[in-house]
């Protein structure tokens, strides 16, 4: 397999960025191919993104260049959907569904998180390996287990995303190591900080769970960089980099946190969700006060095998590669973090690492142990393709035979067992018609007004209902309704004493027009959120008792009446813009900073080399 490689690699010049871009390319391919040949995989999330990303396009319509409140979920209530949730794959969503269309914006997305995954690990390979077998590498990081099971079987495809910074994460927090050696530790621990933090900060801004991951990883990196190069530059650069990270990212992160304190945030860590919920291979028999967990022990068994089998593959390359010489000591620094986070993902599986959870910052947010396996896509691609046989006949017959069937198996597992085949009501085409006709989808359990209920908001509500009394239910249970279900308004049903249609109905902004016949209140099909700012005539009003469903309610008075409510930014939103224009010019003054420290080594060295 190497002679293959290399012979590949002088003939069609795979060391050259774009031959073996090309080449990395058509393993993501292939991998989308796989995956989608039945057609758009509707996985666990499916519908959250694609929702997500229409949302997003409309709010460009409407001139809203970074929205913050989904209108759809709620049966058309809304909720603050993206002030929690990540932008960048939302975004990414929006704009390929502009150019590509909705029914090829899962496929499109899927391709090019794979293709960066794939070159991003490439890269980082790169530093340690010689460029046809980190080739190889970033061939195998579009078929990784997690990455194929992410994607086709969950459809998380901001999870997936996050899978492309991993590999650059670790490619900065430990560039540099030779000349690091040479440096003093300041000038060590700068270097790289920038690309470093702009790294985290798009890690957080991809993923929650996964910036989480990502900060403990860079720690970690740093740690075992730190006791392998007997330097404390690993670790200074780490944190410089993550602080810079999480500034950088603050626009979102710092309304994510504050924010939480309105919203029922508790539903995302809830049983079936909590770490203790997914220890390894773990079963759950429903009783009392225990709900059925069958599907959750279903998806928990897949998980459990994909952590094993991603594992033991990786280690069985590690041995190989270590045995054969392939890892150079001198490139430790590399390397040697890959290989320490096998043992440390293994043993976050198992229920004595209940501590450990408990006391880091926000693992628990991470809901199910399996999750860190995201981490090990990279160190499974690259020690898989560290591990090459020797260079005779044989071993280049063998290892050709043993990487086509490990790129074919991992595509047929994915093809076979992870794609989600689409009900008719999931798929692309009849969610855009139901997105198109505002009726309306069920909202998210977490990002519920704190004190309300989602299954309480009643579906077919008009934009405005006037009462006289501001917490009367709004629509009827069917009969035989299942619990859970939501409850429907009809006309017939005289719960609104009129009705008040709007004069513009945008996501973020709301005019109603009308005329009152006596002293009441509107009831608007809107959720409460601190962030709507109410006129009544031009004249700020603020909103009434909470209702149990959340919807908002504006006192109004008998005769003609203007409603306005506009979406303003708080407190918290403007601190976080702040703080991360901050952090902006802090890493581009770090950057400058490191740009000038290489200019005078090359000048000095140049001058040393002409003494």
């Amino acid at each position: 397999m190497v002679n293959l490689l290399e012979n590949l690699s002088r003939r069609f010049r795979l060391a050259e960025w774009p031959a073996a871009g090309w080449l990395v390319a058509l393993a993501a391919g292939l991998a989308t191919a796989a995956g989608m040949a039945r057609g758009v995989s509707c996985g666990h999330d499916f519908d959250f993104h694609l929702v997500s990303w229409m949302e997003a396009s409309r709010a460009w319509h409407e001139g809203v260049a970074y929205p913050r409140w989904a209108e759809s979920p709620n049966w058309g209530a809304g909720e603050p959907r993206f002030v929690f949730y990540p932008p960048l794959t939302w975004l990414a969503g929006a704009l390929l569904g502009t150019f590509v269309g909705w029914s090829w914006t899962p496929v499109a997305l899927t391709f090019l998180i794979l293709l960066g995954t794939g070159l991003a690990t490439r890269r980082l390979a790169g530093e340690f390996l010689d460029e046809p077998t980190a080739t190889l590498a970033g061939t195998l990081a579009t078929v990784a287990p997690y990455a194929l099971f992410t994607v086709f079987e969950r459809s998380a495809l901001a999870e997936l995303a996050a899978g492309v910074w991993i590999p650059l994460l670790l490619l900065f927090a430990l560039r540099g190591a030779a000349s690091a050696r040479r440096q003093d530790g300041f000038a060590a621990g700068l270097a790289m900080a920038a690309p470093l933090a702009f790294t985290v900060a798009a890690c957080w801004l991809t993923n929650a769970p996964a910036g989480v991951m990502a900060s403990y990883l860079v720690a970690l990196a740093a740690l075992v960089a730190a006791v392998s190069e007997r330097a404390w530059w690993p670790v200074a650069r780490a944190v410089v980099g993550v602080v810079l990270g999480l500034g950088l990212a603050a626009f979102y992160l710092v309304p994510a946190a504050w924010e939480q304190r309105w919203v029922a945030i508790n539903q995302a860590t809830d049983v079936g969700m909590r770490v203790e919920d997914s220890w390894l291979f773990a079963r759950h028999a429903a009783g009392a006060g225990i709900p059925d967990m069958a599907f959750h022990d279903a998806v928990l068994w897949r998980a459990s095998w994909l952590v094993v089998a991603t594992i033991l593959l990786a280690a069985a390359g590690l041995w190989v590669a270590l045995r054969r010489s392939r890892l150079d000591q001198g490139n430790r620094v590399f390397w040697l973090p890959l290989a320490v986070l096998l043992p440390v993902v293994l043993l976050m599986q198992f229920r004595y690492s209940l501590p450990v959870w408990d006391v880091l910052p926000k693992m628990r947010f991470l809901q199910f142990p399996w999750r860190l396996t995201l981490l090990l896509g990279a160190p499974w691609a690259v020690f898989c393709a560290a591990a090459l046989p020797g260079r005779n006949q044989r071993g280049r017959g063998f290892s050709i035979v043993v990487y086509t069937l490990l790129f074919a198996v991992s595509l047929g597992v994915a093809a076979r067992f992870f794609h989600q085949d689409c009900d008719d009501e999931d798929a692309v085409v009849a969610q855009r018609t139901v997105f198109l006709a505002g009726t309306g989808v069920a909202g998210t359990d977490e990002y519920a007004v704190r004190g309300s209920g989602n299954a309480l908001v009643a579906t077919g509500l008009p934009e405005g209902c006037l009462v006289s009394d501001p917490l009367r239910p709004l629509g009827v249970a069917a009969r035989g309704e299942a619990d859970g279900e939501s409850p429907e308004w009809t006309p017939e049903q005289h719960s609104c004493e009129a009705v008040a249609r709007a004069r513009l109905w945008q996501d973020e902004h709301k005019q109603l027009s009308f005329d009152a016949d006596r002293d009441g209140f509107l009831v608007l099909r809107l959720r409460w959120y601190p962030a709507w700012r109410v006129t009544v005539n031009q004249a700020a009003v603020e909103a009434v008792a909470q209702r149990e469903d959340g919807l908002l309610v504006v006192p109004v008075k008998a005769g003609a009446n203007v409603v306005d409510v506009r979406w303003s930014a708080t407190a918290d939103v403007m601190w976080g813009r702040w703080i991360t224009l901050l952090a902006l010019g802090l890493t581009g003054w770090i950057g400058w900073r490191e740009r000038r420290l290489r200019r005078r080594r090359k000048i000095s060295m140049s001058g040393a080399q002409i003494a």
